[in-house]
């Protein structure tokens, strides 16, 4: 940790400093030569931002991440809890960081790009076999029909991953004015066509009007993934129950299924990169990416929210999208 050329900041549970490295004393411009070890944090840095970050991180134990402008400089901060009540407190020059995810984006970029012209064309190759398949090759072409659409899937959802990862919160977003209830019932006309051939019915409990102020694409995008994966877990027959609600500013969206639930792995993992449950828990062959909920947690987090997930007493998964941004009748969010 010394010799990162990152600033890493350790408080312990009482806000006290446990371990400060060299690169974040010369990036808060402290004297090295002053014991810090064991200071309040509080009186070492007051900013008032980086505290909030700090109280917020602790409080409901997950990452913050804000940008921070010290004494001329344009820093992006990470607070992230730990065990036992720690919390690591991650600083990191602006400018070197715009350069890495700069490079890193067009590196992204450029590999999907590569990606997507073999992949057009065997898709014409795929279908032109379709065109001519026969009783003994119609499994194989229909296989690889398949594969190739979900690859392609694959290479826009990692594209679309890394451009939320490389977004700040409250950046990079197109906002305007969303009514939540009007984008359920958009986004399921999408997947009736899936569930419709099980009688599958979504249930939409909201207010007659709930609006947000977001980024409409990509909150449609969210509620497709989190339906999606709601209807893969769904018995036939069954129910998707979607409730919306709001306190103060917020807005919590609820998806409700009646499938077998969530296992303490997924619970611990559901969020993560190309993460997939027991196939014996769903309820189709469709395969996805396993890039759908990563995507939904960095839209959240991109609109300064959060995802969480939990099992229902009555049986089944909840997965619940918390964010900011509601406007009240007559003003603005």
């Amino acid at each position: 940790m010394d010799s990162s050329t990152i600033g890493w900041i350790l408080l312990e549970r009482n806000g006290t400093v446990g371990h400060i490295n060299p690169r974040a004393e010369r990036i808060l411009q402290l004297d090295s030569g002053r014991l810090l070890v064991g200071q309040p944090f509080a009186e070492i840095c007051a900013d008032p931002g980086l505290a909030s970050s700090i109280r917020i991180a602790r409080r409901q134990d997950r990452p913050q991440r804000l940008e921070w402008h010290s004494d001329g400089q344009d820093l992006d901060v990470m607070v992230v809890p730990g065990r036992d009540g720690w919390l690591g407190v991650q600083l990191q020059s602006r400018r070197s960081l715009d350069a890495q995810l700069e490079q890193q984006e067009r590196w992204v970029s450029d590999v999907a790009h590569e990606l997507k012209t073999p992949l057009t064309a065997l898709l014409l190759v795929g279908d032109s076999l379709a065109a001519q398949v026969n009783s003994q090759n119609a499994r194989l072409v229909e296989r690889l029909q398949r594969e190739l659409l979900r690859l392609q899937e694959l290479v826009g959802d990692l594209l679309e991953l890394s451009r939320l990862e490389n977004t700040l919160p409250g950046t990079g977003q197109r906002l305007s004015v969303v009514d939540l209830p009007q984008l359920v019932e958009q986004v399921w006309s999408n997947l009736r066509p899936l569930a419709d051939p099980r009688q599958i019915h979504l249930a939409l409990d909201a207010p007659p009007a709930l609006q947000l102020r977001g980024d409409s694409s990509r909150l449609h995008r969210a509620l497709l993934n989190l339906l999606d994966n709601a209807l893969r877990y769904s018995p036939d027959g069954g129910e998707l129950r979607v409730s919306l609600g709001s306190r103060g500013d917020w807005c919590q969206l609820s998806v409700a299924d009646q499938g077998p639930g969530l296992s303490e792995d997924d619970l611990a993992h559901l969020f993560e990169r190309f993460y997939r449950g027991d196939p014996a828990r769903a309820r189709t062959q469709r395969i996805g990416s396993g890039l759908g909920l990563s995507i939904v947690q960095q839209i959240a987090v991109t609109h300064g929210g959060r995802i969480q997930a939990s099992n229902r007493p009555e049986g089944g998964a909840l997965l619940e999208l918390i964010l900011p941004g509601v406007v009240r009748p007559g003003g603005a969010g």
